[in-house]
């Protein structure tokens, strides 16, 4: 397994992140013990070298599935969550039930999801200063955005007031986002890449991962629905495609298709 620091934070994740929104998917829920069902998923993410978990306030029952999972490994793990919350009270509230649900005293990421506006300092909403209170407490360890609005995204990483930025990026991308991760870089803002698949509609894993690995300071989060998922991104992430000729002409191809 591959690791990288996230931006200027001191986290060290694996490039391969464990999407844990996807806890509750038919396919855990059908099972005889989701409960359990999801924690064999998540220990054997931990097993394969996966040390970088997130989830998101939106979804509870995956929080407290993820939680659930930790249990005895919570001290080896990265741990970020998400709040949609647009005020300093919804925070406060989100972020306690969080803690709750994960059943940890603290959280290395802390995202602020699709906000309508970006969070600025002394901003009238109070939602930057709480989060500064929050880090200062050693509640949470860093913060970010998580957005699908291309726009605040890179208002964020611009305003150099937030250490991740999560986004969409996949191998169908366009040229604008693909230059947006390098800014990243250079702003040294760790780049966190939801829907690596495009959302199920990249099919081709290796070609899939083979792109993403280009960009040394990409973190695609994938979400598993079975194990068996899980053990294909490892093992893709473990034999990844030699990047020559005949995959850019299938990357181009495949870019050309869906833009």
């Amino acid at each position: 397994m591959e690791y990288v620091t996230l931006g200027r934070t001191s986290l060290l994740v694996s490039r391969t992140a464990f999407g844990a929104m996807s806890l509750d998917s038919p396919e855990i829920n059908s099972s005889e013990d989701p409960d359990e069902t999801a924690c064999a998923i998540v220990h054997e993410a931990y097993s394969s070298g996966i040390n970088f978990f997130d989830a998101s306030h939106s979804k509870p029952l995956c929080e407290k599935r993820l939680g659930f999972s930790l249990h005895g490994i919570r001290q080896n793990v990265l741990l970020a969550t998400k709040t949609r919350a647009s005020s300093v009270q919804e925070l406060r509230l989100e972020f306690s039930e969080s803690l709750s649900n994960l059943d940890t005293d603290s959280v290395d990421l802390y995202q602020i999801e699709n906000p309508l506006v970006l969070p600025v300092k002394d901003g009238a909403d109070g939602i930057y200063k709480e989060l500064c209170a929050l880090k200062e407490k050693g509640k949470i360890k860093h913060f970010g955005i998580a957005t699908e609005d291309f726009s605040l995204a890179k208002e964020a990483v611009l305003s150099g007031l937030y250490e991740t930025v999560q986004f969409p990026y996949s191998i169908i991308s366009s040229e604008e986002v693909s230059d947006f991760a390098d800014l990243c870089a250079e702003k040294d803002v760790g780049f966190i890449a939801m829907q690596p698949l495009n959302g199920g509609i990249i099919t081709n894993i290796p070609l899939a991962f083979g792109f993403l690995s280009q960009k040394e300071n990409v973190v695609p989060v994938w979400g598993c629905r079975t194990q068996a998922e899980l053990e294909q991104i490892v093992y893709f992430n473990n034999h990844p495609p030699v990047i020559d000729e005949k995959f850019k002409e299938e990357v181009n191809r495949m870019r050309e298709f869906f833009n």
